[in-house]
Order: structure tokens, then C-alpha cells, then sequence
């Protein structure tokens, strides 16, 4: 099992870029509510339950990334994309802490999630006030009209995405009524192309792009935004709890339609696969039969599909070359992790 931990020269890219965005987002944060605040400190990983000082994880930040590699690569200096970076990660902790909700998920990066250390009300709050505080760091912008634009137009599918996601759960596994590979494909593009795809195009707005060079970027963010979530899935349900964080099959156990579920039932090899499915206790077995019916290879070769269309948007798009190997480097690691 591959562990998630980046390459060296993915860590590099990825710390100079959060280096850069950290002291306005922490700017940002600071004009909140002191409550309010200190929920997203702890979400970030700053503070612990109090507001004591901590250094946990906050994660990657592949999304504030994304979005100074905009900039740098309309061919801006890397301060243009800091507004939009800002963004971005604001508007994407705002999902995670109403993500952790709906999904029941008490863990988030080996810490209580922000409901369970504060409640279930705090935390909507917190991610409420988030998500406005993004909304007024663009709308303070020269160009703001265009940027609240392109990020409303992002949160749009976000929660479109969200609600299938939601809704596919209840839905069967066979039959007319089951998911399909192409509403999975739409849904994933939603969730979690579409806000990777905004932090690209919205650094390169802020960054003086023209539209159809941001539109590459924001197709390229897409398209890896599916190539990350199909990834997500086969770690999702093979994934070492050690490395990832969460329990192992936990897809499984939830009833999600992910995307191996759904390549292995197309199979004929799978037809013992429904019943194991609804057998909560039977999730080895249901991973071992999905992946010999092909649904873990199918996930990957669609993944790898994504990333090849992600790499030809962005060497064909007039950017910055040095600007795209860092988009390639950010790429390679984000879908590199099982591939």
C-alpha cells in the first residue's frame, strides 16, 4: 500500500505555497467571532479544544495551492492567487465540518471532528461563518464580482454534488434504480472537481488570465478533482487505516455506491456482491470480491484516465512552464497515492 505522504518535491511545492497563503488566512480568521474563531483554528489544526496552541494536521492544503499556482501560472507573481487561496480553503474546511455531519464521521485527521469537540450546532455555525467570511475576502477585491461569481457557481455543484452523493446511498445496487458509473463520474466532478477546478480558475483570474486560459485550468482541476476522489474510493475501502486515518472499509459499511462498487457489479463475476453488501459484518469478503470481479483496477484505469486529460489541458493552455510542473508535481501527487 502506497502511504500518502507526499514526495519531497510535492512537499516543497505544497509548503511554499501554504507558507505564503498562511498569514492571511490566519488574518481571515481573526476577524471572526472569537468562538467562531477558535472552532476554526481547531479545524486547521492551530489550536486545540480552548484555544491552546497546537500543530496537528490541517492538511495538505492542496486547494490553496492549486489556487497560487493560478496566478503563477497567467503568468503572475504568486501574491495575486493569496486572495483566492484564502478562498478556497475557507469555503472547503466550511464543507468538511458540515461533510463530518451529515456523514457521521468522528474523526477528522486523527483529532475529534470540530461537532464532536464542540457540538453539533457550534460546528454548523462555524462552517457557516466560514463560508461567509470567503464570500467577503473576494467580494474586497478589484475583480470581485467575477470571483464571487466563479466561487458561487462552485459551491452550487459542491452541494449538488453532496446531496447525490447523500442520495446514492439509499438507492440499490441492481436494478433500474441503481447508480450508474455516469451519474458516480457527475457526482465526483461536483463534490470535488469543482472546487478544485475554482481554486485553479480563480487564481488565474486574480492573476489577470484571460477567460479561456482560466477555463483550461478550471477543466484541469476537474478532471483531477475525479482522478482524486476515485483514488479516495480504493483507499476507501483497501486504504491502511495507519496511513489514511480511517477504518478500514468503512465505504463498505456505509452503503456508498463508489465508484469500485459500481465497476464490480457490472461484472458477472460479482453476483454474490449485493448480498455481502448489505452484510455489515462481511466487508472483507465484499473487498475481495470487488476487486477480483475488476472494480479496483476499473477505479484506477478511470483515474489514470482523468489525470492523462488533466495533464494535456494544462501543456497545451498558454501558461507559465514552470508554474505547470508544479501543477504537474501537485497532480502527480494527488493521484499518485494508489496509482
Amino acid at each position: 500500500m502506497t502511504a500518502l505522504h507526499a514526495p519531497p518535491a510535492a512537499d516543497q511545492v505544497l509548503a511554499r505555497c501554504t507558507a505564503l497563503v498562511r498569514p492571511a488566512l490566519r488574518e481571515a480568521v481573526d476577524r471572526l467571532h472569537p468562538w467562531t474563531a477558535e472552532m476554526a483554528a481547531y479545524s486547521f489544526g492551530w489550536c486545540d479544544v480552548g484555544g491552546a496552541p497546537a500543530a496537528a494536521s490541517g492538511g495538505k492544503g492542496v486547494r490553496q495551492a492549486l489556487a497560487v499556482l493560478g496566478a503563477r501560472a497567467a503568468g503572475a507573481d504568486a501574491r495575486a492567487g493569496i486572495p483566492a487561496a484564502v478562498a478556497v480553503e475557507l469555503v472547503h474546511t466550511f464543507s468538511l465540518l458540515h461533510d463530518d455531519i451529515m456523514d457521521g464521521d468522528a474523526m477528522r485527521r486523527r483529532r475529534p471532528a470540530v461537532w464532536k469537540a464542540y457540538g453539533t450546532g457550534p460546528a454548523v455555525l462555524a462552517g457557516d461563518a466560514l463560508f461567509a467570511l470567503a464570500v467577503e475576502t473576494l467580494a474586497a477585491l478589484p475583480q470581485g464580482a467575477h470571483a464571487v461569481r466563479l466561487l458561487s457557481a462552485a459551491l452550487t455543484d459542491l452541494v449538488r454534488g453532496q446531496a447525490d452523493d447523500l442520495l446514492f446511498t439509499g438507492r440499490p445496487y441492481t436494478g433500474p434504480d441503481r447508480v450508474t458509473a455516469e451519474e458516480y463520474r457527475a457526482m465526483a466532478e461536483a463534490k470535488t472537481g469543482a472546487l478544485l477546478g475554482c481554486a485553479c480558475a480563480l487564481g488565474a483570474v486574480l492573476g489577470g488570465a484571460d477567460e479561456d486560459t482560466a477555463d483550461a485550468l478550471e477543466r484541469a482541476g476537474r478532471h483531477l478533482g475525479i482522478a482524486f476522489q476515485l483514488v479516495d474510493d480504493v483507499l476507501g475501502i483497501w486504504g491502511d487505516p495507519a496511513v489514511t486515518g480511517k477504518p478500514a472499509g468503512g465505504d463498505l459499511r456505509e452503503g456508498k455506491k463508489t465508484y469500485p462498487v459500481l465497476a464490480a457489479l457490472a461484472s458477472p463475476a460479482a453476483r454474490a456482491l449485493p448480498e455481502l453488501l448489505d452484510s455489515p459484518g462481511r466487508t472483507r469478503e465484499a473487498a475481495a470480491l470487488i476487486e477480483a470481479a475488476g472494480g479496483r483496477a476499473a477505479t484506477l484505469a478511470e483515474a489514470r484516465t482523468r489525470t492523462a486529460a488533466a495533464r494535456t489541458l494544462l501543456t497545451r493552455a498558454p501558461l507559465a512552464a514552470e508554474a505547470v510542473e508544479d501543477l504537474l508535481t501537485v497532480l502527480d501527487f494527488l493521484v499518485g497515492r494508489e496509482l
